[in-house]
């Protein structure tokens, strides 16, 4: 519930879309329809189970690895776009133009003051 749309290539994955130079570098982009249901999908759901094993499939980010902004309907974002969002919270955390769960911003048209924590499961959240 809530999906709108994946990143994905001409045959269905978004694995094999090349953003650098480095092959164990992927992306993984998609729309939803607010906040609230990609955080039941991530952390109430069976891919809940597959969060917490990350850490064993993937190096340690040193930079900012996961950002959410608010786009308008029938936005479909880009790669470059998302760059730009992890560059954003890289060099001043999150802000209403790319945050995180633990520091989730309401859209634009939505009055909240300040960022909200989501409050993810402890071990779904960041690295050890």
């Amino acid at each position: 519930p809530g999906f709108v749309w994946r990143l994905k290539d001409e045959t269905g994955n978004a694995t094999d879309i090349a953003l650098s130079s480095n092959p164990r570098f992927i992306i993984n982009l998609s729309v939803w329809q607010d906040a609230e249901a990609l955080f039941d999908f991530v952390y109430r759901s069976s891919h809940t189970k597959v969060m917490a094993q990350r850490r064993s499939w993937f190096e340690k980010p040193s930079l900012a690895y996961q950002a959410m902004w608010w786009v308008p309907t029938g936005h479909r974002p880009t790669p470059e776009e998302a760059l730009a969002k992890l560059a954003l919270i890289d060099r001043f955390g999150p802000t209403p133009d790319a945050f995180t769960f633990k520091a989730r911003f309401p859209a634009p048209d939505q009055l909240q003051a300040g960022p909200q924590d989501m409050q993810p499961d402890p071990h779904c959240v960041g690295w050890v």
